[in-house]
């Protein structure tokens, strides 16, 4: 029974990413890619709908009372069901991408400028890991924090975590001096004046995003990039404040930044295509991938994840599932590394239960009202692994690999 309450639940999660793409709002290769580097899944939904089989998938669907996706609908009537018939979502025919489904980065058609300097207002968890990133990188990395204390500690903190990186042996002393010299941190904006891309890593509210955006424009030249890192708010709102719609995007990093691949770029309707581009740029100059987002709430993964992850607490209170087995069958069939329940409690459930409100609130789509499971968890102080309790009776002490959106949320302590 539980084999049975997974596949459904893992379908419905398929059937919503085919949707998704389905009407405009992603291309097939960067939900896939979204997906998998965003939550560390064995491959992307749209290749995973190829695997099984799109006739299947429809079936099974109907069986649980899900209406497919419009455009399965379509590929099934046109006989493009997938892997075993050679044509899906991806043509199998094609060695580059046949055997794997691998997305093919074209890359945005604008000229980029190619960045030299990175700036990045904030000094939390998200803050650090983006600066990081760029003196790793050998960019020329400015931290903007709110005091010349804050500044000073957030210099410390990344100068502990290089140096933690060099022990574990994911970085080399060499890289790591070259990195701390890169690194300069300050309490006065006027620092970010030389910077190509300024990101904006500062909590997760409107108001205090648009102060941010405001100072940037007085503070940085009118062809350095802007960008916020927020997933919930409109990137349009945020930094309307700067006047300068042409220069401003979303660059949405993941959590621990060092370690995640992911980036989930966001342009507007007036980000210009040179900002695009150089945002892809920064991206790729920071060692990592970039896929394309709408301005929406969530972008790609919060928007998948959270409809999955809600809809497995509504199982649980039906009685249909009991949480640790219902998450060793998700790891078993799926390849998954975290069950719903464990990856729930890595997050937060507080965390969890804002990003719901928020979502609900944007689309009021009904998978995104919260469980009312998951409020009188949060209401009871029991909010997953940072307080020891949750929804699993053992909570894991240590985070999955790839596991993006579990620290993503818990760094910001926000929505992101």
């Amino acid at each position: 029974m539980q084999d049975q309450t997974a596949t459904a639940l893992v379908v419905e999660y398929l059937n919503r990413a085919a949707a998704h793409h389905g009407e405009g709002h992603v291309t097939r290769d960067d939900v896939d890619t979204a997906m998998r580097l965003g939550c560390g899944l064995p491959q992307g939904p749209l290749a995973h709908l190829d695997d099984l089989g799109i006739d299947v998938a429809i079936a099974m669907l109907d069986d649980a009372g899900i209406r497919p996706a419009a455009i399965l609908i379509r590929m099934a009537c046109d006989g493009r069901l997938g892997r075993r018939v050679g044509r899906g979502f991806y043509d199998y025919d094609r060695p580059d991408i046949g055997q794997t489904g691998a997305p093919q980065d074209s890359g945005p058609s604008g000229a980029p400028r190619p960045p030299r300097r990175l700036g990045v207002v904030g000094s939390g968890t998200m803050a650090r890991g983006i600066a990081q990133v760029g003196a790793v990188a050998g960019l020329h990395t400015t931290v903007v924090a709110r005091t010349d204390e804050r500044a000073a500690l957030a210099r410390a903190q990344i100068g502990r975590s290089l140096t933690a990186a060099v022990s574990r042996g994911r970085l080399d002393e060499p890289t790591r001096m070259t990195a701390e010299e890169c690194l300069t941190t300050s309490a006065d904006q006027a620092a970010l004046a030389g910077c190509d891309v300024v990101v904006e890593a500062v909590a997760e509210d409107a108001d205090i995003k648009r102060r941010v955006f405001a100072a940037l424009a007085a503070a940085c030249p009118t062809d350095t990039v802007l960008a916020t890192t927020t997933s919930s708010l409109s990137v349009a709102a945020c930094a309307a404040a700067a006047g300068r719609p042409a220069d401003v995007l979303g660059l949405h990093f993941f959590n621990p930044a060092p370690a995640m691949r992911l980036v989930e770029i966001a342009a507007t309707a007036t980000t210009s295509a040179q900002t695009v581009a150089t945002a892809h740029a920064l991206v790729r100059r920071l060692g990592k991938v970039s896929v394309h987002s709408a301005d929406r709430c969530g972008f790609i993964v919060n928007y998948l994840l959270f409809g999955y992850l809600n809809r497995a607490i509504t199982l649980l209170e039906r009685g249909a599932v009991r949480a640790e087995e219902f998450d060793a069958t998700i790891r078993a069939e799926f390849g998954y590394p975290m069950g719903p329940f464990a990856l729930l409690d890595t997050i937060g459930l507080d965390v969890s239960l804002a990003i719901l409100r928020r979502l609900h609130d944007e689309f009021g789509e009904p998978c995104f009202a919260p469980a009312p499971a998951l409020s009188a968890l949060v209401a009871a102080g029991r909010l997953g692994r940072k307080t020891g309790t949750g929804f699993l009776s053992e909570i894991p002490r240590t985070r999955p690999r790839q596991t993006a959106m579990a620290g993503n949320a818990v760094a910001t302590g926000g929505v992101r």
